[in-house]
């Protein structure tokens, strides 16, 4: 399947576009011959909850058009460079009180992919309304992530990096930039078609725990276990563990020990409850790099014990891709498998199966097709690992679509907001456990809650071995 995507790259740029491109009359857009319209009009519908449809007319106008009302919305300034990948938009700002508009974040909005706007930007015209912005070209982009198509820049783990990203180099990676257009477009569909009542969304809250680490000292080989004790003892102060690890090791029979620093699984969940919260734990269940991945197999009688008292209580259980996998759709699939197994030989069964890849690493578009062969239900991977914020410009779940083949996916994807590391730890924003730490945090969720977005929340359970960091965390979910 890799050399699938091992072609010329002007080739898949041009093939991208071709599939993208629409015809030249006027005629409605369907689902079998309009893929990217069939998917834009799936998120719009998603979105508002109004039977929209998408006509394309020539290359430079696109039509929304209600069914059953008269008169359309039109966007004339159609941007190409939107299907591409490699190619360096250009990037303003609208000011949208400045035209009567409401913005969600009482900001101006972030325009990639127009040097210069005119105004007004929304205006009467004969038979509705005309926008001068790509809203839907620019939904496209950043859901798609188009701009991650044969990414040149990379960082140590393969990761496409926030800095090299439109978002990162012009400043709005903090803002969730599709949903704060949409809103905008909801006002105009408002405008141009009174009686249309459209949908509401309430804000909410998912945390998600990546089980990297279950326990300290439960699964550690010997030679292991003496290192992890050692730095317990010396690095950390903790003369205790000389005493503790050899007990929670020998212990870690059929269930993790309540002793063991890392088993704050209960805690977890106790404080999820508290808020009328489900959590997501997602399970390491390969192993493709000795050194990345986890030191527990999912068949252990205690991590079968795990599983099921998170599922007991009403909480996800789910995949956590080994490190390579992100390029290895085969093995994510043997992963996914092997975790589904152990699961029923438990008894238990979900609706959904979902996760997220090891490290955040991802490759657009194979780590997609890996998780459709995998046959999981959704991925809530796309974050960056260097900053918190909106990698996909939003904070709604939506529907996957594949940039290179042009067609969309049967998978869910579940936007990252922010990882607990990513604001704390020395090798990427810093900010500690204290009061910036919890400020980012909760910016980020008030932006969330400004569009009616979940605010997705990754939290290792390793990462709340102090008082300082279970604070932070309950007061993120609290505020």
């Amino acid at each position: 399947m890799t050399a699938l995507y091992d072609g010329n790259s002007r080739a898949r740029q041009e093939a991208a576009l071709e599939a993208a491109r629409l015809p030249e009359d006027s005629s409605a857009a369907s689902s079998a011959g309009e893929p990217v319209l069939a998917w834009l009009e799936q998120v719009l519908h998603e979105r508002f909850g109004v039977p929209l449809r998408l006509e394309r007319d020539g290359t430079e106008r696109l039509y929304l058009r209600h069914a059953g009302e008269a008169g359309h919305v039109l966007f004339d300034r159609l941007q190409p460079g939107f299907y591409l990948s490699g190619v360096e938009l250009p990037h303003t700002q609208w000011d949208a009180t400045s035209e009567g508009f409401s913005a969600p974040l009482d900001m101006p909005l972030p325009a990639p992919g127009a040097a210069s706007l005119p105004r007004p930007l929304v205006e009467p015209v004969a038979g509705g309304l005309a926008v001068h912005y790509d809203i839907l070209g620019l939904t496209f982009w950043m859901l798609s992530r188009q701009e991650e198509v044969d990414a040149q820049v990379l960082d140590r783990h393969c990761r496409f990096p926030a800095s090299a990203s439109h978002a990162g180099r012009h400043g709005y990676i903090d803002r969730p930039v599709v949903d704060e257009w949409l809103a905008v477009l909801g006002q105009v569909i408002r405008c141009q078609w009174p009686r249309a009542v459209l949908r509401q969304h309430r804000f909410t809250q998912r945390p998600t725990h990546d089980v990297d680490r279950p326990s300290r000292y439960g699964f550690a080989h010997d030679v292991r276990l003496a290192r992890v004790i050692a730095g317990d003892v010396l690095r950390n102060r903790r003369p205790q563990a000389l005493l503790v690890a050899p007990w929670v090791r020998l212990r870690t029979r059929r269930r993790l020990h309540p002793l063991d620093p890392l088993n704050t699984f209960d805690w977890l969940m106790n404080v999820s409850e508290r808020h009328g919260l489900t959590s997501a734990f997602y399970f390491i269940c390969g192993r493709t790099d000795p050194r990345k991945d986890a030191d527990y197999e999912p068949e252990h009688p205690a991590m079968r014990h795990l599983m099921r008292q998170i599922h007991e209580r009403g909480h996800e259980v789910g995949l956590h891709p080994s490190y390579h996998t992100f390029r290895n759709p085969k093995e994510l699939a043997n992963e996914a498998e092997r975790l589904r197994r152990v699961c029923a030989e438990e008894g238990i069964e979900q609706e959904q199966w979902g996760g997220r890849m090891h490290y955040l690493r991802w490759q657009m578009p194979l780590t997609l097709q890996g998780y459709v062969q995998a046959g999981l239900d959704y991925d809530t991977t796309l974050g960056y690992a260097e900053a918190p914020g909106f990698r996909c410009g939003t904070c709604f779940e939506y529907p996957a679509f594949d940039p290179v083949k042009g067609e969309p996916l049967p998978l869910r994807i579940r936007p990252l907001i922010a990882m607990e590391a990513s604001v704390i730890s020395p090798l990427y924003l810093g900010l500690g456990v204290g009061e910036e730490a919890f400020e980012c945090f909760s910016r980020l969720k008030a932006r969330c809650r400004a569009v009616g977005g979940t605010f997705t929340l990754l939290w290792h359970n390793s990462e709340l071995t102090t008082s300082a960091q279970r604070a932070l965390y309950q007061r993120v979910l609290d505020a």
